[in-house]
């Protein structure tokens, strides 16, 4: 196929905004899949995807078309558009010449649609702007056009309508695809090597990983020795091929265009999002702008039987040689047995993993409460200077505050786009979360834009659930971690029976240290069960203890004997039995552990008092 007739893109859009319908009309109306095979969302294949409407793994499909008498080869990747994943984005744009601008006609341009593009824009992309949902009862097509056409400055004329339900437009969408959209570059390098950029990758039992690639210079086939510039891991090519959209084997695949190539590697950790594969005898220099993309977010996650303990170990082993943003280490806790640390890229990226843990492994998991990376300057000699730094992974190795010179958390800058109306509510709430308003604007359609930055630990705090709820649902967020600041914040310990419990110990700020020890203490006594001996739950906090609560014993009547009280005798008979049960109660008391079962877990780790 000459490289003249290929078209690279991707589709640009907020979650919800129809980006997956659009991509099966397109495959309908290229006769990519047939009729009889078409299901919805062809390209999402994980149920996790179809359950919740959004993209999480990229999908590339190549397509067919006929435009003015000339055969064209399309090829899409469907991206995810959730900014825990942006790099991955950012590294799939690197693999095309366009995007298509995905808005939808009944909600208007999103926060996180413009930080997407502003990606776009960054990789020199050809934009071409796509109003969706044209055929909806709601649609306000003139309205947002106007949005759009501001935003990109142009022509409310050149902007497409499309309907992914009815078809609507898409004809004229791929036409005006071959027409803007430029041809891959043809560089002019020696044929005999070449590069290919990796911009996603799975794992196959049978193949091990299978990479997804876009070939920037040369050619690649089958019983090539090739090589990871970044891993420096060598391996020979069992097979190359495209996308249609399921795998399809062909001789070879060259410059311009976008397929796999089966690697037979089955260790985790070597393929990765961003590395260049080139051939071994004249190896090339990698592709500019790779990073390995670090975990912002850390938790423990524990089997609720440590019979699953080996299992567990496998299915995260499986997970990363899919997944090599995602990391683990083993830890042991004395309450919950042997688990895991893992790091994600954001909340999203931990209930994924999670879930897919879950559904694709059938593992019951604990899973403790979220948690991000400090870097903490101890206290140096008596005259307490800063000295040693540490970087601090996990809230029960916070150190004590006595110890701490300085602490330095990441922050956030983040958008929120919201009806106007809704202003005076969120601002009290922002506040709350120690927010740090930069810019109000009115950004059209009766609503406004706010910049602002704050503590990624605010973030997690229910951040995202209270302000859908205080806004009836109609805002939207996006965020990307910005530079460490420093942090007033103290470890919170919560102590049942004299005993710290590693799961509950949290990193909160000092000024609701009390309000949140006060909180857990309670919400752990109502679910706690009952114990043969009294005992205490406690939070502490700053060297003392600043929330307490008594959870009473089982009360056994020594007095009765079956249905009988203990008669005969005089009245120091009956104080003997007394004094025995008392005498054995603290006895235990001393003794005892108390075992909290896994249930008490997971209620503690959901937010509420549900």
């Amino acid at each position: 196929m000459d490289i003249k007739s290929i078209r690279n893109f991707s589709i640009i859009a907020h979650i919800d905004h129809g980006k997956s319908t659009l991509a099966d009309r397109m495959l309908e109306v290229t006769g990519t899949i047939e009729k009889r095979k078409m299901k919805n969302q062809v390209l999402d294949s994980m149920d996790l995807e179809r359950e919740r409407g959004i993209t999480i793994k990229m999908q590339p499909v190549r397509m067919e078309y006929e435009c003015d008498e000339h055969k064209y080869i399309l090829n899409l990747i469907d991206t995810p558009g959730h900014i825990d994943f942006s790099y991955e984005v950012s590294r799939a744009l690197k693999a095309v010449e366009g995007s298509l601008l995905l808005v939808d006609a009944t909600q208007g341009v999103q926060a996180q649609t413009l930080t997407t593009l502003q990606l776009a824009r960054d990789t020199g992309l050809v934009i071409i702007p796509v109003i969706s949902k044209i055929d909806s009862p709601l649609a306000r097509i003139d309205e947002v056009k106007m949005e759009v056409a501001l935003l990109l400055n142009i022509d409310p004329d050149s902007i497409i309508c499309v309907s992914g339900k009815t078809g609507q437009g898409v004809s004229e969408l791929l036409n005006e695809i071959v027409k803007r959209i430029p041809a891959p570059k043809e560089n002019e390098i020696n044929t005999s090597s070449g590069r290919a950029l990796v911009f996603d990758f799975k794992y196959d039992n049978h193949r091990g990983v299978i990479v997804y690639v876009r070939v920037i210079d040369g050619m690649f086939k089958k019983g090539e020795s090739l090589l990871f510039a970044v891993s420096s891991e060598k391996f020979i090519s069992l097979e190359v091929g495209t996308f249609s959209p399921e795998e399809t084997a062909r001789d070879s695949i060259s410059t311009g265009e976008i397929g796999y190539i089966v690697t037979g590697i089955k260790k985790p950790g070597i393929a990765s999002v961003g590395d260049t594969i080139t051939y071994t005898k004249k190896p090339m220099e990698a592709l500019p702008g790779y990073m390995k993309p670090y975990p912002v977010v850390w938790a423990s996650i524990y089997p609720e039987s440590q019979d699953d303990f080996p299992n567990l170990k496998l299915a995260l082993g499986r997970l990363r040689l899919s997944d090599s943003s995602f990391s683990y280490e083993e830890e042991t806790s004395g309450t919950l047995g042997r688990g895991f640390r893992c790091g994600f890229l954001g909340m999203l990226h931990l209930e994924i993993i999670t879930e897919r843990l879950n559904r694709e492994f059938d593992l019951k998991l604990i899973v403790t409460m979220p948690s991000i990376t400090y870097k903490v300057l101890l206290r140096s000699g008596p005259s307490g200077q800063a000295g040693k730094e540490e970087i601090i992974y996990s809230p029960h190795l916070f150190p004590d505050d006595g110890n701490i010179a300085k602490v330095f958390e990441p922050w956030v800058n983040v958008k929120i786009i919201a009806p106007a109306i809704y202003m005076s509510q969120l601002m009290p709430f922002l506040y709350d979360h120690e927010a740090e308003v930069e810019m109000t604007e009115d950004f059209g359609d009766n609503r406004s834009s706010i910049d602002l930055t704050m503590p990624l630990r605010e973030l997690m705090r229910n951040f995202f659930d209270d302000i859908k709820s205080i806004t009836s649902g109609y805002a939207s967020i996006s965020y990307e971690i910005s530079e460490y600041k420093e942090a007033d914040v103290v470890r919170l310990d919560i102590i049942v029976a004299d005993e710290p419990m590693i799961a509950f110990t949290r990193v909160v700020s000092r000024r609701r240290v009390e309000e949140e020890a006060r909180s857990q203490v309670e919400k752990l006594q109502k679910i706690i069960p009952r114990q043969q001996f009294a005992f205490k739950i406690q939070g502490k906090a700053l060297g003392r203890i600043i929330a307490s609560e008594s959870v009473s014993s089982f009360r056994k009547d020594v007095l009765m004997h079956g249905s009988k009280v203990v008669g005969g005798g005089d009245v120091s008979r009956k104080k003997k039995l007394l004094e025995k049960q008392k005498k054995g109660k603290k006895r235990m008391q001393s003794q005892a552990k108390i075992n909290i079962s896994h249930d008490v877990f997971l209620k503690m780790m959901k937010n509420g008092n549900d």
